[in-house]
């Protein structure tokens, strides 16, 4: 795993190319690590999460999970704890990660890879990338939040056509289907990426975490608890330097010089 930190931008970058950044439990540990420190950083404004090599995430490493199986003794609740403080607690650090996250897919997002992607907030993609819900090939029920994102994200009847075969889904469909932000060539995919990534690190960042909230919450929620959201998440925001700021650059008629709260 390797992290930068830059002019406001904290890149997480997955660095097992020979085992297509499939994911351990100790490189699982690390990512939810790094997600939970970048929301209570006030340098960090906005995370991108992308990966070396040719893939972007094949899933969990089933070589690893495969051992573990033969050698551990099954308990009731035992396996639902792993998974709902593994796979299950990663995705909810990306969803619940006040900065804005941006990923990039290279190559294949599969399994627990591709719900890395669809709990970001923007998903930049190259022409080849593809995702895959690759567990019924396993054997496997969907795990990571894939029951709860994909329906969110795609509608009831795709999300099930999905997983019950698990074929893949291109760059260019996966587009269509509101999953992915930008497809470009795979010599663009740094270009894109900076495009969203400039803005973002320069944006009134509190103001774009109490929207991300709204909205990941806006699906679980009534109309009257969404409206009570909202009016309490513009109050709070009705304190920020950023919202003063805001609002004198407009009368000013110049350019806002947002500090990020």
């Amino acid at each position: 795993m390797l992290r930068q930190w830059e002019g406001g931008v904290l890149t997480i970058t997955l660095n097992r190319p020979k085992a297509a950044n499939a994911l351990r439990p100790d490189d699982r540990n690390e990512l939810i690590r790094l997600f939970e420190e970048a929301g209570g950083d006030p340098d960090v404004r906005v995370v991108v999460l992308r990966a070396n090599g040719r893939h972007f995430c094949a899933g969990a490493d089933v070589l690893k999970l495969s051992g573990d199986r033969a050698t551990k003794v099954k308990r009731v609740t035992g396996a639902m704890h792993t998974i709902m403080t593994g796979a299950q607690r990663l995705v909810a650090s990306v969803l619940d990660c006040p900065k804005p996250v941006i990923a990039v897919v290279q190559g294949a997002a599969a399994g627990i890879g591709a719900h890395l992607a669809y709990a970001s907030d923007l998903v930049v993609t190259s022409e080849n990338a593809y995702f895959a819900e690759s567990f019924v090939k396993r054997g496997l029920v969907v795990d990571g939040g894939g029951a709860y994102l994909l329906p969110r994200r795609i509608g009831m009847q795709r999300a099930k056509e999905m997983v019950f075969f698990g074929d893949k889904l291109s760059a260019r469909q996966a587009f269509d289907l509101g999953l992915v932000n930008r497809v470009v060539p795979e010599n663009e995919l740094d270009s894109a990426t900076e495009e969203f990534t400039s803005r973002l690190a320069s944006a009134p960042t509190s103001s774009i975490a109490l929207t991300k909230r709204l909205f990941n919450d806006s699906p679980d929620v009534d109309r009257t608890q969404s409206f009570v959201a909202e009016a309490m998440a513009q109050e709070i925001q009705g304190y920020s330097q950023d919202s003063t700021e805001g609002v004198q650059a407009f009368v000013d008629k110049r350019d806002p010089r947002y500090v990020g709260w």
